[in-house]
C-alpha cells in the first residue's frame, strides 16, 4: 500500500484517524486502475465485529503548490511510499504525464516530488500526473499505474484592468441628480473561487463633485443637477479598480472615462441688438439680397435652428425674409423693383423663432425673439423710361416721304430730369424707312413704302440722357402699312390646256383662277374676259363665276370636221425589225437565262391583263402620274411625251409580280418612238393649243385637192371655217 504526503498535511490525516477510529469502517481511497475515491458498500453493523481497515496499494489526494515561487531551491511538492517497498532499494518510483521531467521530478528511491520552475496559475491551473512503482530489477510493475493530480494555488498577483476602456459617455445637460451615464466592468485574472484575489471593488479618483460611482456594480451617476452644457460641455474621470475587497495590499487599476454634455434647448434665440440700418441702391435687382441679421441662441445642432418672419413693417410684398440653414442667418430679400423717387426707407419689424422646442424648458422662454430693421434706398441715375413701353402706328403704303406717323414719349425717371434725345436702332431699320425727330420724338416715313413687301416694321427707339448719355432707355413702335389696291390681279399658274379630239360642246376643258397681292378689306373680286383676238373665236366660251374663279368652257361648233388619220401603233410583219439585248449577271444561269421579247408586245398599248397573275407584291418605283386604279385612262388620252414611259412603268411593275419571272436580272431595249408621226398632228385641235411657228400657207398653191386643209390649218381667221 502506497502512502502520500503533502508537507503537514500526511500529520493532519494521521491524528484524525485517531480521533474517530470507530466511526469509519472502512477507509476512503483510489481505485488503483482509475485513481478515482472509492467507498466500500454498506452492510448491517455487527457489534462484536472489531473495525478494520480495507488494504489498498494506493492511497493519495491531489497536491497543492504554491505558483509564482521565487526560492532557490526545487519546491518541495509532495511524497509517494508504497507498502511494497521495505527500503531495501528494490522499488523504483516513476513520474509521467504533463510536465513531468520537465517541471516536475520525482526521487526514484524515496519518492519525494519537486518542482523545478515557476509556476504561474493564470497560465495553467493544474497538472495531470501518472506515477508507478516498479521492480529495480525487472523493471516489472510492484503496484497499478494511477493518477494524481498537482493544482497550482493561487496568489494575488494580478491587477484588475478594463478591457472596454477608455469609455466615451454622454448624458444630457440639464440631467437630474442620479441620472445613470455609463457602467464600467474590470475583470481580475486571479483565481475568482480561493479568497478575495479576483474581488474588486470600484472608486472615483477624479470627476468630482460632478458624478459618482457605485463600489460594486461600476454604474457611473451625475452627482450634480442640472448642469449646463454652455457653461462647461465635457468632463473627464478617472475611475479606480481594487481588488481584495479593497482591502490594504490589494492591487488596483484604473480606466478614464470622458462625458459629453448633449445638448438641451434650453436657450431662446436673441438678437444682439433691438435696431438694424441696411443701405441699398435702387437699381438692386429683384430676388437680390438686401441684408443678412442673425439671432444669436447658445444651443446647437437642431436645438438652435430657427424661423424668421416679416411682422409688419412698409410696402407689404417688397421683401421678404428666409433661413440660410447652413449658418441659421435670416436672409432679407427683394421681392419688387425699388424706386427712389417713389419710396427711399423702409421700416420692417423681424421675428426669429426656434423650431424645435422643448416642452420640459418652457419656463425658460419665450422660445423667439424680434428686432428692428431699417433699409434706406439710395438714388441711382437711372435711364430713360418712355410712358409706352410698345407703341403701335399705322400708316398707308401710298404715303409721301416725310409723313408723320406718330410720336414717342420717353422722361428721365431721376430728379435731375435731364432733357432727352431720340433716335432709331438702325438694327431693325436697315433699308432706312423711317426717321425720328431728336428733341419730339416724332416718327415719319423716309422712303416710299410697299406693304406687299413688309407689311409691319418693328422699330427699337433710343431714349438718351442729354447730360449723361451712357444712360439709354429702349422702346419698341410696331408700325403697321395699311393696304391700297396697286397690283393688277395675275394668273395663279401658267395655264396649259390639253383637249380630247373627242370632246363634246358645252364641256368644261379648264377652271381658271387669279390672285392679287392685295388684301382689301373685303375680300378679292375678280372679272374675266376673253382678251384680243381670242374675243371672237366662236370656238370657245367663257363663263364667269363672280368671284375668285371662272369656268371657261369650249364648244365644238364644227362637227363635221374631218380628223386626221394617224398611224396605227402596230406595225406590219414587213416593217417589223427586232432587237434583243442580252445581260448575264447571274453566275449560274448559263445559256438558259436568255429570253427574246416580241416587239409587236410593246407596240399594242391595249395588252389583255390576265386576272390570275399573282399581285402579292408591289414595287416601290414611283409613277409619273398620280391617279385611282381603277379609273386609270388609256394610254390614248396621255400626252405622246408621257406615253411611253408610263407605258414602261407598267411593264416594270408587271414584271415585278410576275410570279414566272426567271430570278436574274434581263436588259431590255426598245426601239419604240411613240404613237406620232414624224411629221407631227396635223389636228386643228391641238394646232390651237401649241405655239408651233409652223405655217401651213403653202397648202393654197397645192391645187383645189388641198383648199380644204389650207382653210383648216392656214393663218386665215377661224369664222372663214364656218363660211
Amino acid at each position: 500500500m502506497i502512502w502520500w504526503c503533502c508537507s503537514g498535511i500526511c500529520r493532519a490525516l494521521a491524528l484524525l484517524a485517531l480521533l474517530f477510529p470507530l466511526q469509519e469502517r472502512s477507509c476512503w481511497g483510489l481505485n488503483p486502475s482509475s485513481g478515482d475515491l472509492e467507498k466500500p458498500p454498506h452492510s448491517d453493523p455487527d457489534p462484536w465485529d472489531v473495525p478494520h481497515r480495507n488494504r489498498r496499494s494506493w492511497v493519495w489526494n491531489q497536491f497543492f503548490v504554491l505558483e509564482e515561487y521565487t526560492g532557490n531551491e526545487p519546491l518541495y511538492v509532495g511524497k509517494l511510499h508504497s507498502d511494497v517497498d521495505k527500503g531495501d532499494g528494490k522499488v523504483k518510483y516513476v513520474l509521467s504525464g504533463e510536465g513531468a521531467t520537465s517541471i516536475f521530478t520525482i526521487d526514484e528511491n524515496t519518492g519525494d516530488i519537486h518542482a523545478t520552475k515557476r509556476l504561474d496559475r493564470e497560465a495553467q491551473a493544474y497538472y495531470t500526473l501518472q506515477a508507478q512503482a516498479v521492480d529495480r530489477l525487472t523493471n516489472l510493475p510492484v503496484e497499478p499505474k494511477s493518477e494524481f493530480v498537482v493544482k497550482v494555488q493561487d496568489i494575488n498577483d494580478n491587477e484588475p484592468k478594463f478591457p472596454d476602456g477608455p469609455y466615451l459617455a454622454g448624458v444630457p445637460e440639464m440631467s437630474p441628480l442620479g441620472t445613470m451615464v455609463v457602467q464600467v466592468v474590470a475583470t481580475d485574472a486571479d483565481d475568482p473561487t480561493y479568497g478575495n484575489s479576483a474581488r474588486v471593488v470600484y472608486s472615483i479618483e477624479h470627476g468630482h463633485p460632478y458624478f459618482s460611482v457605485e463600489p460594486k456594480t461600476g454604474v457611473i451617476r451625475t452627482a450634480l443637477p442640472n448642469m449646463d452644457r454652455e457653461t462647461r460641455d465635457q468632463y473627464v474621470l478617472v475611475i479606480q479598480a481594487k481588488d481584495m475587497v479593497g482591502q490594504m495590499g490589494g492591487l488596483s487599476g484604473t480606466t478614464s472615462v470622458t462625458v459629453t454634455l448633449t445638448d438641451v434647448n434650453d436657450n431662446p434665440p436673441r438678437f444682439a441688438h433691438k435696431n438694424y440700418q441696411y443701405t441699398v441702391l435702387e437699381s438692386l435687382l429683384v430676388q437680390s439680397v438686401v441684408a443678412r441679421i442673425k439671432a444669436a441662441d447658445a444651443d446647437i445642432g437642431s436645438n438652435a435652428e430657427m424661423d424668421y418672419r416679416i411682422m409688419d413693417g412698409d410696402g407689404p410684398g417688397v421683401f421678404n425674409i428666409t433661413t440660410d440653414e447652413d449658418t441659421q442667418d435670416g436672409v432679407i430679400m427683394l421681392l419688387k423693383p425699388l424706386d427712389f423717387e417713389t419710396k427711399s426707407i423702409f421700416s420692417l419689424r423681424i421675428e426669429a423663432t426656434n423650431r424645435n422646442i422643448d416642452p420640459n424648458f418652457l419656463s425658460s422662454g419665450p422660445f423667439s425673439d424680434t428686432t428692428s430693421v431699417k433699409v434706406t434706398v439710395e438714388d441711382v441715375n437711372e435711364p430713360p423710361v418712355f410712358s409706352t413701353p410698345l407703341s403701335k402706328m399705322v400708316v398707308s403704303e401710298d404715303a409721301k416721304v416725310g409723313t408723320s406717323i406718330g410720336r414717342v414719349s420717353a422722361h428721365d425717371p431721376d430728379n435731375s430730369n435731364s432733357p432727352i434725345r431720340y433716335s432709331i436702332d438702325r438694327n431693325t431699320d436697315l433699308e432706312r424707312f423711317f426717321n425720328v425727330d431728336a428733341l419730339s420724338g416724332v416718327i415719319s416715313t423716309a422712303k416710299p413704302l410697299d406693304r406687299e413687301a413688309n407689311s409691319v416694321h418693328n422699330l427699337t427707339i433710343f431714349a438718351i440722357e442729354s447730360h449723361d448719355p451712357t444712360q439709354i432707355g429702349k422702346g419698341i413702335t410696331l408700325i403697321t402699312v395699311q393696304d391700297i389696291n396697286d397690283n393688277a390681279p395675275v394668273f395663279a399658274i401658267d395655264y396649259e390646256t390639253l383637249l380630247c379630239e373627242n370632246a363634246i360642246p358645252g364641256q368644261v376643258i379648264q377652271t381658271i383662277s387669279a390672285v392679287d397681292k392685295d388684301e382689301p378689306l373685303s375680300g378679292h373680286r375678280f372679272y374675266f374676259a376673253l382678251a384680243g383676238p381670242a374675243a371672237g373665236n366662236l370656238n370657245f366660251t367663257l363663263r364667269d363665276n363672280k368671284g375668285e374663279t371662272t369656268f371657261c368652257v369650249m364648244v365644238l361648233l364644227i362637227v363635221t370636221m374631218r380628223r386626221r388619220r394617224k398611224e396605227p401603233l402596230i406595225l406590219e410583219e414587213e416593217r417589223d425589225i427586232r432587237e434583243n439585248i442580252v445581260r448575264y449577271d447571274d453566275e449560274g444561269g448559263g445559256e438558259e437565262d436568255t429570253e427574246a421579247f416580241d416587239m409587236v408586245t410593246l407596240r399594242n398599248l391595249n395588252v389583255i391583263r390576265d386576272p390570275n397573275v399573282r399581285r402579292d407584291v408591289t414595287p416601290d418605283t414611283p409613277t409619273f402620274f398620280h391617279y385611282p386604279s381603277a379609273s386609270r385612262p388609256s394610254y390614248k388620252s396621255l400626252p405622246d411625251n408621257v406615253v411611253f414611259r408610263e407605258f414602261i412603268w407598267e411593264r416594270l411593275k408587271d414584271a415585278d409580280v410576275d410570279p414566272s419571272a426567271p430570278p436574274y436580272d434581263s436588259l431590255q431595249t426598245y426601239a419604240f418612238e411613240g404613237s406620232g408621226s414624224v411629221a407631227e398632228s396635223l389636228s386643228s385641235l391641238e394646232s390651237l393649243s401649241t405655239d408651233s411657228d409652223q405655217n401651213y400657207d403653202y397648202l393654197s398653191n397645192w391645187g383645189p385637192r388641198f383648199k380644204k386643209l389650207a382653210d383648216l390649218y392656214g393663218n386665215s381667221d377661224s369664222t372663214t371655217v364656218l363660211s
